[in-house]
């Protein structure tokens, strides 16, 4: 669920520049749909604290519900669909709601963790083609990678998904959140993915779970450890100069909560049908069994977008806050409370600002 520097859905840097020629209309160009919060998986690092499989099941959205969910996004203008989870595959019905959704025209993304594809499955994705696919690897050996998932054999069955993708020549991703648990593994990873001939992410910034769930932040890497690894990212070092220099300074006394694109040109959707600004701010929301997909973009979630800080909000004269990978998201997730600084992420991007500002 983590933002990484570089947009992790493909319709980031497309949507952007589309929103600016619209004339300031606000278009949902880009959606995610969590379409649940259960897994196969037990990662360490997982921002739903698991319960009962059986109880998450019954509050989720049904196909009927995801249907006219889809039809009215589409309708809004929507081009370009994440399914996510939790792991969307455990749902029965995810081959109707896949291709529902690429019927209706939608540009699909999947989110995976790759230890439930089967050759059918594989066979219906290269049918009904996908825009892109990522898979997130948790370590290289099986040791460090069921250290992190919890669960015997899923090691050998992430990379048997990958083989089925490639075998098919569907467009893959790999991705890792990078934690204490599986750093010393990193480089083996991306030499993994290289020799695949697949491009690779690794995110460092984790963020606390849902419901104040403490236990993810507990497996961050220190500041210094998460800007050596940005600093080793190629395409880092060529963005993130400019980036600072065009926008540091431009938000300073700005009272303004929001100051990024989530739910200007993109939305989020969770399993039970509530309507959010992005993946991380999910407070409020509107749920959209109640309502219609238009009335909660229309109206609810620019009352959210366009709220102020309250008078104690510490970073409101920071010069760095254009580029500061705080946000109310993830301060509510962490704290409860979206205005509230984060002491660990501040350190990061003075870190960060510090070590390519000047490259």
């Amino acid at each position: 669920m983590d933002c990484p520097h570089i947009p992790e859905l493909p319709y980031g840097d497309f949507s952007r520049s589309l929103y600016k020629k619209i004339s300031g209309q606000r278009i949902p160009i880009g959606g995610s749909l969590e379409l649940t919060f259960r897994c196969n998986l037990r990662c360490q690092h997982c921002y739903v604290s698991h319960g009962h499989d059986g109880i998450l099941r019954q509050k989720e959205l049904t196909y009927p519900e995801i249907q006219r969910i889809i039809d009215e996004v589409v309708d809004e203008g929507c081009l370009w669909f994440l399914l996510t989870g939790g792991e969307p595959l455990v749902r029965r019905d995810f081959p109707k709601i896949y291709s529902y959704a690429k019927r209706k025209g939608l540009l699909l993304s999947l989110f995976t963790n790759g230890t439930l594809l089967t050759p059918q499955i594989v066979d219906y994705l290269a049918e009904w083609r996908p825009f892109n696919i990522e898979i997130s690897l948790y370590g290289h050996t099986q040791e460090t990678y069921e250290r992190v998932t919890g669960i015997p054999g899923s090691h050998a069955r992430c990379r048997r998904g990958i083989e089925l993708l490639l075998e098919r020549g569907l467009p893959l991703r790999l991705k890792t959140v990078v934690m204490s648990i599986n750093k010393h593994e990193l480089e083996d990873m991306q030499a993994y993915a290289e020799s695949l001939g697949v491009k690779f992410l690794a995110d460092p910034m984790i963020n606390a779970g849902l419901d104040n769930f403490k236990k993810p932040v507990s497996l961050r890497l220190s500041p210094e450890e998460i800007v050596q690894i940005e600093r080793a990212d190629p395409n880092l070092v060529e963005l993130l100069p400019h980036h600072y220099k065009k926008r540091i300074g431009t938000q300073v006394n700005s009272r303004k909560r929001y100051i990024c694109y989530a739910g200007q040109t993109n939305f989020h959707i969770d399993p039970y049908g509530n309507l959010c600004l992005c993946v991380l701010s999910r407070e409020p929301s509107y749920n959209l069994r109640k309502g219609t997909f238009h009335e909660g973009w229309d109206s609810f979630l620019p009352k959210i977008y366009n709220q102020e800080v309250g008078d104690d909000f510490e970073c409101v004269d920071c010069e760095y806050r254009s580029v500061c990978a705080q946000c109310p998201g993830n301060a509510q997730l962490e704290f409860g409370d979206p205005d509230r600084r984060s002491d660990f992420i501040c350190q990061v991007t003075h870190l960060m600002v510090q070590e390519f500002i000047n490259l």
